[in-house]
């Protein structure tokens, strides 16, 4: 296996290796899971990525989530990430669909606003447009570093509020439906999550944070602002050019990333699995001092 580096200090291109080989070998298992640890990001070209060989993959790294309500393959182990209706047409700008893709333009971490987060999200490209539709990474683990030592020690010390109502309401007001919002009441964790592998420190946030634990309401969005403007200030990203049969999976614990809009005319359809975190993980870490047991 050849690691390629890609970005500004974090992600890779692992070549020589594929999804099966994941699935089906301890050894490689064990090789890409240090990658992953070290890199954040990691870039497979030109996999088969069938849904049955995604979920095969994506199970080496934990419990894949339950799709949530609401989305496209509710109930699943896959969010199916879209912009074609049930007519295989494209659906217009105003669409529920297209909000939604808008929605995921914002800088965000997957499932920062669930009882469990996620540890990786792993996203396998099936249709895509000739233009746009890329998605670009920053690594809080990164950030987190160039931080001065005291907001740093603040700041492991601090929480964060999260919650998937608000990062919609951003779009528009009803894009999150009565019945996301009662399945996914708001979440409160750590604002530094340490990776238990290396040490290594990350900035945890995300679109869905809006306040901070302890502080006045605008002062604690106005610091989870500046972070989130800190984490991805210009030159420190990597952008992903998306090729048929590229698969990426990403440490939702030290990167943020967004998607970056495509011409409304043309189709892109995208399947996630997504891994829930555990104690391992250093996930038991990040609640509050009164609810740190395990869900």
């Amino acid at each position: 296996m050849d690691i390629v580096p890609l970005g500004p200090g974090f992600g890779a291109e692992l070549r020589g290796v594929t999804l099966a080989d994941v699935a089906s070998d301890d050894g490689v298992y064990a090789a890409v899971r240090a990658a992953f640890e070290e890199h954040s990001v990691l870039v497979f070209r030109d996999q088969e990525a069938t849904d049955e060989l995604q979920l095969a993959f994506s199970r080496r790294f934990g419990p894949p989530e339950v799709t949530k309500v609401g989305s496209q393959g509710t109930g699943s182990h896959f969010v199916i990430l879209s912009t074609i209706g049930a007519d295989g047409k494209v659906v217009p700008p105003d669409h529920r669909l297209s909000l939604r893709s808008k929605a995921n333009q914002l800088w965000h971490t997957d499932s920062s606003f669930k009882r469990v987060p996620a540890l990786t999200s792993i996203l396998s490209a099936r249709i895509i447009p000739a233009n746009g539709g890329e998605t670009e990474y920053v690594s809080t683990r990164l950030a987190f570093e160039r931080l001065d030592p005291a907001m740093r020690n603040r700041l492991q010390s601090s929480f964060a509020w999260h919650d998937y109502a608000h990062s919609r309401s951003q779009i528009a007001p009803d894009l999150a439906s009565p019945e996301e919002r009662g399945a996914l009441p708001p979440q409160c964790w750590r604002m530094v999550w340490k990776n238990p592998v290396n040490g290594h420190g990350a900035i945890y946030l995300a679109s869905h944070a809006y306040a901070v634990e302890g502080m006045e309401k605008a002062a604690g969005k106005k610091l989870i602002d500046e972070l989130m403007a800190f984490a991805t200030a210009p030159g420190t990203s990597y952008l992903h050019q998306w090729r048929r049969g590229d698969v990426v999976m990403w440490d939702n614990r030290a990167t943020m990333h967004r998607g970056r809009p495509w011409p409304a005319h043309e189709a892109r359809l995208m399947v996630r699995t997504t891994i829930s975190a555990t104690d391992a993980d250093g996930v038991d870490t990040m609640r509050p001092p009164s609810s740190q047991a395990a869900e």
